[in-house]
């Protein structure tokens, strides 16, 4: 099989740059196809209690994959950073280590999904209703976690040789197989809300399979041997002290959106519907500043591993010009095109009417957002992990909660909740700045090369 690596440590960085992104922002966008035929299908073609049962198991699954996915990111780093080193021996440690993590945690991740899957719906309180269905549901769904997580790790040590193409066309393969395993599930063998979770343990396992079998037949020094794959001590513990930080930021962030829908729900239907399409709509917006954020990563690592410590930062800098430019343009469309925008998903008049509430005051601020996610991947990239979460988690998190309930108790309307996202992106970008500015964020290239060194 060809070898698509591709080094982003020379040539000209906004092509380098952008090139990488966009395969990335494919990826995001076929992943949320994911998430849409699910719910097309069951809204359809199954009923109420079965679209109950899938929203109700969505935290419990969000938190357990958001957390093991941030391995992905603990390996990409280091796989990046090992790439642009351009030392072949050690990066075939890495990936059959990636691998290796992969297999186990995806069997971590099964065992407590199924195991702790009726536990966790009595503790949300989940209607008796839907309860038997919600539990087959997670329990069949997280029998696909040891394909989830492979393909993560899989496609994030892909990337992280600045290939970003191959997942996504891997991705897209899924998302069909997906559409289509579903309609038979679903429609022609009348499996219900089961056949949702089949038809994803089906195409993930597609996914997986294929980016296991790409990193086989690579035509490189680091191809994977199913013989070879086993845990180097070392890059282990290299990508869990990237990884988990990262995993945990993913699961304090869902924890503190708990917090905001408490007070969401509090302002009755029409305003859980009103945010309900927002966080569809802004899609248009985050994921373009996400696939950005994972392109720094990838950059400052791959940059620092060849040495190319001027280049880190002239990236981030073009990175940042790019990605405000693109979020201040969406952000405008989405304004002088919000009714039509919420109109799509829910044309109620009164769900419109909130909706373009929200949209006024956090859009015309989503810029910042793209500031602290630049900040943070650069930090992030060059293997400091815990300044970058204990930044999101001070702000988003405590801060966010705390604006959340003293603005609530005094303006109990959408708009005090709409208020709170655009003062915390203000007040984490403002603390990534700084330590950015100032912290010793590089000081993480020495550790680095001693990892290098002493193999």
């Amino acid at each position: 099989m060809k070898n698509n690596s591709l080094t982003l440590t020379e040539g000209v960085i906004w092509k380098k740059l952008l090139f990488f992104a966009l395969p990335l922002l494919g990826t995001s966008l076929i992943q949320q196809l994911y998430h849409t035929v699910d719910l097309i299908y069951v809204g359809n073609f199954v009923g109420k209690e079965a679209a109950a049962a899938v929203g109700a198991s969505t935290l419990f699954v969000t938190c357990l994959v958001g957390f093991f996915s941030g391995m992905s990111i603990g390996s990409s780093v280091v796989a990046s950073y090992v790439f642009g080193t351009g030392n072949q021996k050690e990066l075939k440690k890495v990936v059959h280590t990636a691998i290796a993590l992969g297999f186990v945690s995806g069997i971590i991740i099964m065992v407590i999904g199924l195991i702790g899957a009726p536990f966790f719906l009595q503790l949300i309180n989940t209607p008796d209703e839907i309860m038997d269905l919600a539990v087959i549901y997670i329990r069949i769904y997280f029998l696909s976690m040891i394909s989830v997580i492979t393909y993560n790790m899989g496609s994030g040590i892909i990337r992280a040789m600045g290939n970003s193409r191959t997942p996504m066309n891997i991705q897209l393969i899924g998302g069909i197989v997906n559409v289509i395993m579903g309609g038979i599930f679903v429609i022609v063998l009348k499996f219900g809300v089961v056949g949702v979770a089949w038809a994803t343990l089906f195409s993930q396992t597609i996914a997986a399979l294929m980016v296991l079998h790409y990193l086989m037949n690579t035509n490189s020094d680091f191809k994977l041997e199913l013989n070879k794959i086993r845990i180097d001590k070392q890059y282990f513990f290299r990508i869990l002290k990237i990884g988990v930080p990262a995993g945990f930021q993913t699961l304090v962030i869902t924890i503190s959106n708990v917090f905001a829908q408490f007070h969401v729900n509090s302002l009755g239907v029409d305003s859980i519907a009103a945010f309900t399409v927002y966080f569809k709509v802004e899609l248009l917006i985050y994921l373009p500043i996400l696939a950005m954020g994972q392109t720094i990563t990838t950059f400052t690592s791959q940059n620092i591993g060849a040495g190319n410590y001027d280049r880190v930062r002239k990236g981030t800098r073009v990175c940042l010009i790019i990605g405000i430019g693109i979020t201040a343009v969406m952000s405008l469309v989405l304004l002088v095109f919000g009714r039509q925008a919420f109109g799509v998903i829910n044309n109620d008049p009164s769900v419109v009417a909130y909706g373009l509430q929200i949209i006024r005051i956090t859009l015309p601020f989503y810029w910042i957002y793209l500031i602290l996610e630049v900040l943070g991947g650069t930090i992030r990239g060059a293997g400091k992990a815990v300044p970058p979460m204990a930044i999101i988690l001070t702000n988003i998190c405590v801060l966010r909660t705390i604006l959340l309930f003293v603005i609530m108790s005094s303006f109990h309307d959408i708009q005090g909740i709409a208020i709170t996202y655009p003062i915390t992106w203000a007040s984490t970008a403002l603390c990534m700045a700084l330590y950015y500015w100032r912290g010793n964020w590089m000081g993480e290239v020495n550790s680095l090369r001693v990892v290098n060194a002493e193999s």
